[in-house]
């Protein structure tokens, strides 16, 4: 449904909405599918219940676009503080960060500093940071600064990247990171894009996403394939027993509040889990993205609110 994915980013983007939504009642009880709630603790919280499924965990403060150096340090604040929670809590998790979260529309060199440092505290406490992609202005830089980070001394495995699959470039991407050894995240991507940047049909964007788990799969390094569509799910699975490719050389990445018989259903049949976090007080444009993504998502939430 094309036009009412567009219709969905488009309203991630209207101001009025999101101050109303992220601060009425209505919009905590529409938040409450897809976020863990509006404090770190929340989400460290859910991330206890769900290890204790057997499904790991990435944790993402949500936000994005910071417009000064000192909300993008602030922002930095809190993933030190997830960081050493995880520790702490011997939680089996990771984070996930955005650029702009950090001050890339800032500055380049503030947010790859700022990458930077979050990564040697994820090295120094035995986790690990993914680079969240963001449209696709911002796919080269945020390639080049993760490359930069994960090139620096001791830092080699404790950064990984997302790369979209339905951006006509990701083959490439794929390929340099590859030679790079960065572990990879592959989604489908949730941005509106334009055709001269994307595949505009959902079959293309498919097929290349199962091109593209392909490569990774074929690779020595550990990757994560992003996806809720159960017939790409089976068709990775089948071509890993076809491969000879052992379920723990990978694992499937989920949203939190999507598909939990799927992410269930998984673990019971001995693959690798983990499940994407989100907390924070400023959910509304990644609440959207998801409404976008899957318009089951629409029904189900019209069904919830609306019962009597």
């Amino acid at each position: 449904m094309p036009v009412l994915r567009s219709a969905f980013i488009a309203l991630s983007h209207n101001r009025p909405l999101r101050r109303f939504c992220e601060h009425s009642s209505l919009g905590a009880r529409l938040n409450s599918r897809f976020i863990a709630g509006m404090q770190p603790d929340d989400a460290l919280r859910v991330a206890e219940t769900v290890n204790r499924q057997g499904i790991a965990v990435t944790l993402d403060s949500l936000g994005e676009s910071v417009t000064s150096e000192t909300e993008a340090h602030r922002a930095a604040g809190v993933y030190h503080k997830l960081l050493d929670s995880i520790a702490e809590r011997h939680l089996n998790a990771n984070v996930s960060l955005k650029l702009t979260q950090m001050g890339l529309e800032q500055s380049h060199q503030l947010a790859e500093f700022i990458a930077g440092n979050l990564v040697q505290h994820a090295r120094a406490t035995g986790s690990f940071v993914r680079i969240d992609m963001e449209d696709s202005r911002l796919t080269q830089v945020t390639l080049d600064i993760v490359r930069r980070v994960h090139a620096r001394a001791g830092m080699r495995g404790a950064v990984g990247v997302v790369i979209q699959a339905y951006l006509y470039r990701s083959q490439a991407d794929i390929e340099q990171l590859l030679a790079d050894g960065i572990r990879v995240r592959l989604c489908k991507g949730a941005y509106n894009e334009p055709p001269e940047v994307a595949f505009p049909r959902k079959s293309e964007v498919d097929a290349n996403f199962f091109t593209l788990a392909k490569m990774l799969l074929a690779s020595p390094i550990y990757h994560a394939l992003a996806t809720h569509d159960e017939s790409l799910v089976e068709a990775v699975k089948m071509h890993a027993a076809t491969h000879g490719i052992d379920p723990g050389h990978f694992e499937f990445q989920m949203l939190y509040g999507v598909r939990r018989d799927l992410q269930r259903k998984l673990v019971q049949q001995g693959y690798k889990v983990r499940v994407y976090v989100p907390f924070g007080t400023e959910w509304y444009p990644y609440f959207m993205r998801r409404l976008a993504e899957r318009p089951a998502n629409v029904l189900f939430l019209a069904k919830n609110i609306f019962r009597s």
